[in-house]
């Protein structure tokens, strides 16, 4: 068995059929990490290269596979990371990143040694260089806008972090982690740091997100600032309903004195009628949204059908 006594180090990382990239960046983990690092790889219901204990021990490092009953998607199979991280292993500093090689193991010393901080939680990768294609990245310069427009909040950083502990702790007790990990450190209040750094490059493959997978997502983040968009949305529908209430007063008094072309009436009282119905509904579906988010219970680790594959090597075992 492991010792379960404080782990200095662990690493989360999800993987989804890129198991090569998942042993590389294992490899690199295990000659960029301060310390020596536990791994925990969440494997998301692969089917075609399921990854294995024995990739862990490759690079010579102790760690376990957490292997997912089904796919749940890339933010939920963090938070269930999260979820047992924080309730069996109990680090002293946790790190998340991505599988693929995106995330730069180099940056990782970085975020470890502003997090010795004692007045930092969190530290976030701000990314400073983006190796994404022109469309990726005009749709994330839209979508920066329109989160910062509903939310009044910026947001910079992705999944790939370092935090303490207790803050693992903290991110497994809060719902909003298992919609949207980032967005979810932006409402726990914990005190954030961010550091610059660049985005890496895929070590084999390509990327499975497409435009539908990147625009739930972000509807996703927005999500979890429910009551920011609701009392901002509630705003805007009370200000078109009074506006909408004023033109159909004016519209009224100009039939009323004969000042209104055949026909005119009609269509203006329609339209202004579609848009008193139209704020009504947006306000009750953004309340109705607020309430699914804010009401769900986060999952424990009880809940979730996980199966453990550990390792503990005693030397490298040869051979990527």
């Amino acid at each position: 068995m492991l010792d379960r006594s404080p782990l200095p180090l662990v690493i989360l990382m999800p993987v989804f059929e890129d198991r090569a990239s998942a042993r590389q960046l294992i490899a690199d983990l295990s000659t960029t990490c301060p310390v020596k690092p536990f791994i925990v790889a969440v494997e998301d219901g692969s089917l075609n290269d399921v990854m294995g204990a024995a990739d862990i021990a490759a690079a010579g490092l102790e760690g376990e596979v957490v292997h997912l009953a089904r796919n749940m998607g890339h933010q939920r199979a963090i938070a269930a990371g999260i979820a047992h991280v924080a309730t069996t292993l109990h680090p002293e500093m946790l790190v998340v990143m991505d599988s693929d090689g995106e995330d730069v193991p180099a940056a990782v010393p970085e975020l470890l040694a502003a997090l010795a901080d004692p007045k930092v939680d969190v530290v976030v990768a701000k990314r400073r260089q983006r190796s994404e294609s022109l469309q990726f990245r005009a749709f994330y310069a839209v979508y920066r806008r329109l989160f910062k427009f509903l939310t009044g909040r910026g947001i910079r950083f992705g999944n790939f972090m370092a935090m303490t502990g207790k803050a693992a702790s903290r991110m497994a007790a809060m719902q909003e982690t298992w919609v949207h990990f980032p967005a979810a450190v932006m409402v726990s209040r914990l005190r954030m740091r961010p550091v610059p750094t660049d985005r890496g490059k895929r070590y084999f493959g390509v990327s499975r997100m497409n435009f539908v997978s990147l625009a739930l997502h972000g509807m996703r983040s927005i999500m979890v600032f429910a009551e920011d968009v609701l009392v901002r949305v509630g705003v805007l529908c009370v200000a078109m309903i009074v506006m909408a209430s004023l033109l159909l007063g004016v519209a009224t008094l100009l039939k009323l004195i004969g000042w209104a072309t055949p026909g005119w009436f009609s269509t203006a009282f329609g339209i202004l009628v579609i848009i008193l119905l139209q704020a009504g509904i947006l306000s009750f579906v953004t309340l109705m949204v607020s309430g699914i988010v804010k009401g769900a219970a986060p999952l424990r680790r009880a809940d979730l059908d996980l199966i453990i594959e550990r390792v503990e090597p005693t030397a490298p075992v040869g051979g990527a």
